[in-house]
């Protein structure tokens, strides 16, 4: 089958009945979930190597955590800008289109990429400084962030690459990448972390050799498979891709004024909500450094633990930008809206099971991530709180992705702006002064229900099928 079958059959004008859309979804949805769960048991290893070192090594992660995701947002809104639109050419049958957006998107966006990331590297430095860390964890945070900086380039072409071949069908591929980069992270990781040192295995001992880098070694393992990754969307998209192949290919490289003008329609409005959402994880993080090492170092554990309930919520949101995507270019909004609806209902399903689970589950959980019985006590006690949001988290998540594959990006920006900084960091500044970290995840559950509620009235208003 051909990554764009699916829109062949939605241009043909087919009736689909309920069980062959759930089958769609499920198809399109699987890859990206298996993809998102075997990144985030590769973090919870990264987490426990990480741990070993220490709470204060957790604890420099964790407080320029909310700054790579800033960095990430913008990476992510510049991708999306060129996918979204290949996912409406590959709707409407215009594959030479599709061609032409995803060689003008590489460009245009490794242009981008360099300068976002000199800029990062220039702020590095300062960056503990800013959020009012306690100097201890200075050196391993700038370090850390650095080199984060040094790959935004790459990062952004692996997100590029991975976000085009999803809108343009092809889910099983990113995802197989997906898992192979983890792996190699895991690999990298501990020769990287870790010094020369004796290790014992099946009864038999040996020299095990290491770099010793750390804190800096974490981030860059998880770089260097980044680029392994980049390097596979890459070719991948630009020699075997049925939709996006370049091979043989004559045109012009330069972003043309249409296409830059609908990246900039799909994408600022996203820039500008992940710049201003991460902002706000930001003055987070600066609520919560006063608190001390462990609630910083229980406080990133919980995020990591907590990611595994919400991953496979980001799977389900790939699929449906591209199932909403693609039915938009097809001309049809009747299955863009039951896509939409199905997909979200799906998400919320797997969501809150998953947080079930993670309930009992937890305390184990952050036995492995870390062997401080402070963090772990303070840790399960905040992620409890959080896990009562799982299912309206779900409904934001994967509505997010609906109304990005219409191209709707302007209004959800400003729902998730007024959910986050009138909710979560308001009341979350006046409960961690009386209640510590439990006070802000309180606020963190108030605000994601909130943001939840707030999509599903948006989804169910239906402007974005108007627009």
């Amino acid at each position: 089958m051909s990554e764009y079958s699916v829109a062949a059959e939605m241009r043909s004008g087919r009736d689909y009945t309920f069980t062959e859309k759930l089958g769609i979804v499920g198809r399109l949805s699987m890859p990206g979930i298996l993809a998102q769960i075997s990144e985030i048991l590769m973090q919870y290893i990264d987490a426990a190597m990480v741990g070993a070192l220490g709470a204060a090594a957790s604890a420099s992660i964790g407080l320029v955590a909310s700054s790579t995701w800033l960095f990430g947002g913008l990476l992510g809104a510049t991708a999306a800008g060129f996918s979204v639109q290949v996912a409406h050419a590959t709707g409407a049958g215009e594959i030479d289109r599709a061609k032409s957006i995803f060689r003008q998107s590489l460009f245009a966006s490794l242009t981008l990429s360099l300068l976002v990331g000199s800029v990062a590297f220039v702020i590095g430095r300062h960056l503990p400084q800013w959020l009012g860390a306690d100097p201890a964890l200075w050196n391993d945070a700038t370090a850390y962030f650095s080199i984060y900086a040094l790959f935004i380039p790459v990062r952004q072409i692996r997100w590029l690459c991975m976000n085009m071949l999803q809108c343009s069908g092809n889910m099983k591929i990113p995802s197989i990448f997906a898992s192979l980069e983890c792996l190699l992270d895991v690999v990298f990781n501990f020769f990287l972390i870790f010094p020369t040192r004796q290790i014992t295995f099946a009864g038999m001992t040996m020299m095990m050799p290491g770099a010793g880098l750390g804190v800096a070694g974490a981030q860059l393992g998880t770089s260097l498979s980044m680029l392994a990754g980049a390097m596979m969307s890459l070719m991948y998209a630009f020699f075997r891709s049925d939709v996006l192949k370049l091979k043989g290919m004559k045109g012009n490289w330069l972003p043309q004024k249409k296409v830059i003008r609908e990246a900039v329609q799909i994408g600022a409005p996203m820039a500008m909500e992940q710049s201003a959402l991460c902002a706000a994880q930001v003055v987070s993080t600066r609520i919560i450094a006063p608190l001390g090492t462990v609630a910083i170092a229980a406080n990133s554990f919980a995020v990591t633990a907590e990611s595994i309930c919400y991953m496979p919520g980001y799977g389900i949101s790939s699929a449906a930008t591209t199932l909403v995507g693609q039915s938009i270019g097809a001309k049809r909004k009747d299955l863009a809206r039951s896509f939409s609806w199905l997909t979200t209902f799906t998400g919320i399903a797997i969501m809150s099971v998953m947080a079930i689970l993670m309930y009992f589950v937890c305390p184990y959980v952050f036995a492995f991530l870390t062997p401080d019985a402070g963090v772990q006590k303070l840790g399960v006690e905040v992620l409890r709180i959080e896990l009562l949001a799982e299912p309206l988290f779900a409904a934001s998540i994967v509505a997010t992705g609906c109304l990005r594959g219409a191209g709707d990006t302007l209004v959800p920006g400003i729902l998730n702006l007024v959910s986050i900084w009138g909710v979560r960091l308001t009341l979350g500044y006046a409960l961690s002064r009386t209640m510590g970290l439990p006070g802000m995840w309180i606020a963190m559950a108030s605000e994601l229900s909130v943001r939840g509620i707030l999509f599903l009235i948006r989804l169910k208003r239906e402007k974005w099928l108007k627009d």
